[in-house]
């Protein structure tokens, strides 16, 4: 959408304790995410994304891969060799959580839907950042609702934030998700370098300038979601198909010519928002419904480590 969304106010979502199957549901998410995650994050790790930090360390020799924007130009034009200047990622890390809950999220056809898998990437993104007393704040979107919890650091903010996240407001047909405002509103309230993890399907495309904004401060991580039907449905003759964010419906006769050109167009859409996350220079983890979300965000923090101890990030 536009700017502005970040000068309005949140819009408030219900608040209290979680019905006892959510309090439960994020009990065995946060012990499962611990079990699996603590053999990845041992020994001395600044955060879930090492970053660009603040602090300037060293310059050395520039290697393929390397920031540009880290380029020393002064040791640079001394030594007629390029060289970058490294800086030690901040101890005191503020990540936020930017997640999408509308419609079109509670979509799934096998053992989860995209919102559920959602808030466990939210979880093990949340849990991760929390810890060495890390702040972690969110935005959350449902359809035009927009909801801040503001940053906090701990593991009971963690809870917090994904308790708020299982009971979203009801949004089928209230319009598409305002992940453009959601966007704007994190760079607004996020006025010092950190951490930013976007969870959503990413529908469309008017979400990209704003996610480039953002990038231009902070370290991004963008996770897709989506749902193994939104890439092919079977011919399975007439159907009647709804636009959640909508609610308009179309009765449709899926043929095999009709499955064809339906897998095509989703490739392409897939390949769209794969350029346009790429061109915003944040990191991407894809997840599917029927998908190891666990494995593939534990995957992406163990390369991101590695990256970081080549790169002299890490300081041990």
């Amino acid at each position: 959408m536009s700017s502005s969304a970040a000068d309005q106010p949140a819009t408030g979502w219900a608040e209290g304790p979680p019905p006892e199957t959510v309090a439960e549901l994020l009990r065995t998410l946060e012990l499962t995410i611990s079990r699996h995650l603590d053999g990845v994050l041992h020994g001395n790790y600044q955060g879930l994304t090492p970053g660009h930090g603040s602090e300037p360390g060293e310059s050395r020799v520039y290697q393929p891969g390397d920031d540009v924007r880290r380029i020393d130009w002064n040791v640079t034009a001394r030594t007629n060799e390029t060289h970058v200047r490294e800086l030690i990622a901040d101890h005191d890390l503020t990540a936020w959580l930017v997640v999408d809950t509308s419609a079109t999220m509670q979509f799934g056809t096998v053992v989860n839907d995209k919102a559920s898998t959602a808030l466990a990437a939210a979880a093990s993104i949340g849990f991760l950042s929390a810890r060495n007393q890390n702040r972690v704040g969110a935005v959350l979107v449902a359809g035009p609702a927009i909801h801040v919890v503001p940053p906090r650091a701990g593991k009971n903010q963690v809870r917090a934030i994904l308790a708020t996240l299982a009971s979203p407001p009801e949004s089928e047909g209230a319009g598409r998700a305002d992940l453009a405002g959601a966007l704007d509103r994190a760079g607004a309230l996020a006025r010092r370098r950190g951490f930013v993890a976007v969870i959503s399907d990413f529908a469309g495309d008017d979400w990209s300038t704003a996610l480039g904004r953002l990038s231009l401060r902070h370290d991004l991580l963008a996770i897709t979601v989506h749902d193994p039907r939104e890439y092919d449905v079977p011919p399975i003759g007439l159907v009647q198909l709804t636009d959640p964010a909508t609610g308009r419906t179309r009765e449709v006769r899926v043929t095999r010519a009709i499955q064809e050109r339906f897998a095509a167009e989703a490739a392409r859409e897939r390949e769209t928002r794969l350029a346009n996350l790429g061109r915003t220079g944040a990191d991407t983890i894809e997840l599917t419904t029927d998908s190891d979300w666990l494995g593939a965000i534990a995957l992406h923090v163990q390369r991101r480590r590695t990256q970081a101890v080549r790169g002299g990030v890490l300081k041990r």
